[in-house]
């Protein structure tokens, strides 16, 4: 019965995890640029003394959701989102570089770009200064030009050009920040085939509909390993019994 008791009880466990997985898809799906996280299961062989006759469940990611999200249209100046394939490079508190899909960028009262959870943009040479402005652009490419304080409006001067990447997806890791990282650490150089739209946001990738769906169907699994779990307890029970009897 310790057999079927384990393979219950691991599957149990497992699925939890699970279940804060797609907890998580679900409470970004109004995250701008939000990258979902795949989930899935697979029984495991326990190996040590003699055959590995005990096998296991084990939840693993084999990955990310990369579909694009939809484009929002809001006008603002600061809202950019990356037209195909490509990401914003942005500097994480530690100092490493990290990459982001969401474009709602703000601009401290001491001039410096960052986006809307507090991360500074990263440009040619590091996070990206604002001087003081009366306007603002963000081309296609990034560059970032200004109209001075008291200067003639249609003289335009650039600032500084957001750092575009476009690494591979194999080598991209959702690190525990909700950042892309390089998997083997290191920066990805900046990109001329990423391109920006101005004025537009990329909504989050996840279906809420197929996250309401798996949570419905993790949940009614969990049930079964759980009853599994109480069948057999109660089958040993009996076994016990019959023994006794004997």
């Amino acid at each position: 019965m310790d057999r079927g008791l384990y393979i219950a009880m691991s599957g149990a466990k497992q699925i939890l995890q699970a279940q804060a997985s797609n907890t998580n898809n679900l409470a970004n799906a109004n995250t701008p640029g939000f990258r979902a996280d795949l989930e899935q299961f697979r029984s495991m062989p326990m190996f040590g003394p003699g055959q590995p006759s005990r096998v296991y469940a084990m939840t693993e990611r084999p990955g990310y959701d990369f579909r694009p999200g939809a484009l929002q249209n809001t006008g603002r100046a600061l809202d950019v989102a990356i037209d195909g394939n490509g990401w914003i490079a942005v500097q994480t508190g530690d100092g490493k570089e990290a990459y982001t899909r969401a474009g709602n960028l703000e601009i401290t009262a001491e001039g410096q770009l960052m986006t809307d959870s507090g991360l500074p943009v990263l440009g040619n040479g590091g996070p990206i200064s604002i001087p003081p402005s009366q306007k603002m652009e963000i081309g296609p490419d990034g560059t970032i030009s200004i109209v001075p304080l008291g200067a003639n409006g249609a003289e335009m001067a650039i600032v500084d050009q957001i750092k575009l990447v476009n690494p591979e997806l194999k080598d991209l890791e959702k690190q525990t920040d909700g950042l892309m990282h390089l998997s083997g650490g290191g920066t990805s150089p900046a990109s001329v085939d990423v391109k920006l739209v101005s004025g537009f946001l990329e909504g989050s990738n996840v279906n809420n509909i197929e996250e309401m769906v798996q949570m419905i169907q993790l949940s009614r699994t969990f049930d079964d390993q759980i009853k599994m779990m109480k069948t057999l307890n109660d089958t040993s029970a009996s076994s016990a019994d019959i023994m006794r009897l004997g």
